[in-house]
């Protein structure tokens, strides 16, 4: 109290404007503190999340599948035609495989570039081994990338004791196959016979309708048996 002066009432007015001005400074302050602090936090939770989104996109192209070729075939288009032209026939299956192994080195871009240390050296070792053209399986990298993803969203660990099939990446949807072109043949004949009894209703409409305007539109003949003047 002895900074405060209260002898009039004029230096009563200076000195709550005084304390009004320190108090409306610091709130100012405060408050452009807590801006600056809430937009980096929401700066990093945006980052946090687009990260999050990209590893959980790679980690279902990488950890798609249960069941059939595991392994990524590190063949190129140019070495499918290779093999192609001395085979004499295409391999089957080469169009998914290459399919595959696009998506796989897509996802395996993303890791580089926003996975842990960790799912750098796995990535690094899995896009090594595609770049010598050798075969690569993606488990170790898959169970990195579901752990990491489980603690950052505060989920439970996986069991210790649970047993996981190996995992590998996604195949890519068919194109529908023989029940795909059984449809369309399907809607084929449905279209052409449609179409022809349309067209010979709609000749048949024609004629009726030109009859009926031809006889509409006919002069009045002469009686040819006129009767004879009385």
């Amino acid at each position: 109290m002895r900074g405060f002066d209260f002898s009039s009432w004029q230096a009563v007015l200076s000195t709550l404007g005084g304390l009004a001005l320190v108090t409306l400074l610091g709130v100012g302050i405060r408050l452009v503190v807590m801006q600056t602090l809430q937009a980096r936090r929401e700066r990093e939770n945006r980052q946090i999340n687009e990260r999050l989104r990209t590893l959980m996109a790679a980690y279902k192209v990488l950890g798609g599948s249960f069941t059939g070729d595991l392994g990524v075939d590190p063949s190129h288009l140019r070495q499918l035609r290779e093999r192609t032209h001395h085979d004499g026939a295409a391999a089957p299956g080469s169009e998914r495989a290459r399919r595959i192994r696009d998506a796989v080195e897509a996802a395996l871009s993303d890791i580089l570039l926003l996975g842990t240390d960790e799912q750098v050296r796995l990535a690094a070792h899995a896009a090594t081994e595609l770049a010598q053209g050798r075969p690569v399986h993606t488990h170790e990298l898959v169970v990195s990338l579901r752990d990491f993803i489980r603690s950052a969203l505060d989920l439970d660990p996986v069991p210790a004791g649970l047993h996981i099939p190996f995992q590998g990446p996604t195949r890519p949807a068919g194109t529908g196959g023989g029940a795909g072109r059984l449809r369309a043949e399907s809607g084929d004949r449905g279209g052409k016979g449609g179409g022809a009894g349309m067209g010979a209703m709609g000749g048949l409409g024609a004629g009726v309708a030109v009859g009926s305007h031809a006889g509409s539109n006919a002069p009045d003949l002469p009686d040819e048996n006129p009767a004879s003047p009385k």
